[in-house]
């Protein structure tokens, strides 16, 4: 007769441990618990957002419908928004590219090498805390509005913030790695290369990632600012003519094709050094 109650008990038991295992702090989770609270964090977002504007909760002036959103974009789309959301990629990879070919050895010669910490890290902390947005004026005075001064703005924002978080990158290699190194004789060349590069990538490469999506901000408001296209460009027309729908579909474009990339750095860093996962 006791045998259906040690059944539940046991069955409690199992759940509440499978949530504590859930809960535990930088414990890992399975891949498909993963990809389900990733969706149903959009499910929220979508029944929020569908509850308050199908609820008249708040005004279709300020917050469109879905569908009314869905719509716009079906438009935006059949009007060449495609063209738009090129350039704007363009321009962000361009700038960025270009500044994480330089960052990338001026963060490892300010991580690795006390000298060049003490010349440059001042200089790039000073650069760091200065706006891009606020140079976009003097690009357009030195450079002109063509796409030079988009590429200016984005390799402005991003060029100190890579170097410095590169730098700290390689200084969170462990010391005890590298006195182990000295000690069985390895010379400080490949100390550098073998030990605190190969330590350090997965890490640069989580850099990247971040630093990537700062770009994304640049570069919207350098067309907002000064541009005849881009996705930072729609979304400015639009406001002009009070399209609230139109400047949701260019918001929502920013966070998807940011979503894209995002998902596909990531997964490249864990192919490339899946066993610092």
């Amino acid at each position: 007769m006791k045998q259906p109650n040690l059944e539940k008990n046991e069955t409690k038991v199992k759940k509440k441990s499978s949530f504590v295992n859930l809960m535990t702090p930088q414990r890992k989770i399975s891949k498909k618990v993963s990809i389900l609270l990733g969706i149903f964090s959009f499910v929220i977002i979508l029944v929020v957002w569908s509850f308050i504007t199908y609820e008249k909760i708040v005004g279709s002036m300020f917050v469109p419908t879905p569908g009314e959103t869905f719509k716009a974009m079906q438009t935006m789309f059949a009007a060449g928004f495609w063209s738009d959301i090129w350039i704007t990629v363009y321009r962000v990879m361009l700038g960025f590219i270009i500044a994480l070919i330089v960052a990338i050895p001026l963060g490892i010669l300010v991580g690795a090498y006390s000298p060049f910490a003490a010349l440059l890290e001042p200089v790039f902390s000073f650069v760091r805390y200065m706006p891009a947005s606020a140079f976009i004026p003097l690009f357009i005075f030195w450079i002109g509005i063509g796409e030079s001064e988009k590429v200016a703005v984005i390799i402005l924002g991003s060029l100190p913030q890579l170097v410095l978080m590169i730098a700290n990158n390689i200084r969170d290699v462990e010391k005890s790695l590298i006195e182990v190194s000295y000690t069985l004789g390895t010379n400080t060349f490949d100390v550098l290369w073998k030990i605190i590069l190969p330590k350090s990538l997965p890490n640069i490469m989580d850099t990247i990632r971040i630093v990537l999506g700062w770009a994304w901000t640049y570069v919207i408001v350098a067309e907002i600012v000064g541009a005849s296209s881009g996705i930072g460009f729609s979304i400015l027309q639009a406001q002009r003519t009070f399209q609230i729908d139109s400047i949701f579909v260019g918001i929502l474009t920013l966070g998807i094709i940011g979503l894209i990339v995002d998902t596909g750095l990531t997964i490249i860093n864990k192919k490339l050094f899946s066993w610092n996962f």
